[in-house]
């Protein structure tokens, strides 16, 4: 019965031996991963350097997030919206030689850009648009479509 007990503690720490040993061989691994270079580190020196690594990285970050909030609210004074009819205005004329070219921002704040084709030539025309409408004159229907 002794001997059987030995023999049963002698596995148990065979067991605990081998596990140790692979976990000591885990450890040295990560830490000659967390060492290598081109000198010799101590491991203060290691995590040091991955802490200042880490708050330069946190700046960074928080950097680049305040900018993406910059682009995202600038954005929207952006042309978002760009609308172009052809039409004809004038019966004696064939075909939809004349068109309007809208650019508009998010808020409907922009430019609307018409040019009408007649016998004798093209006439360019610009209108403001301020929020869906016409600044300084109204816009006209087939304006207010693109």
């Amino acid at each position: 019965m002794v001997v059987q007990l030995s023999f049963f503690v002698l596995i148990i720490v065979i067991i605990w031996l081998v596990y140790v040993s692979l976990s000591l061989r885990k450890l040295r691994a990560n830490y000659i991963t967390l060492t290598q270079g081109g000198s010799k580190k101590n491991l203060d020196d290691v995590l040091s350097t991955l802490v200042s690594d880490i708050a330069m990285t946190k700046k960074d970050i928080a950097y680049l997030m305040a900018r993406c909030d910059k682009i995202e609210k600038d954005e929207k004074y952006h042309i978002q919206k760009i609308g172009l009819l052809r039409f004809n205005p004038f019966k004696d004329t064939g075909g939809d030689q004349s068109f309007i070219l809208a650019l508009v921002d998010a808020f409907d704040t922009g430019v609307v850009i018409t040019a009408l084709y007649s016998r004798s030539g093209t006439r360019w025309y610009s209108k403001r648009v301020a929020r869906g409408k016409g600044t300084e004159l109204e816009l006209s229907e087939e304006e207010r479509k693109a």
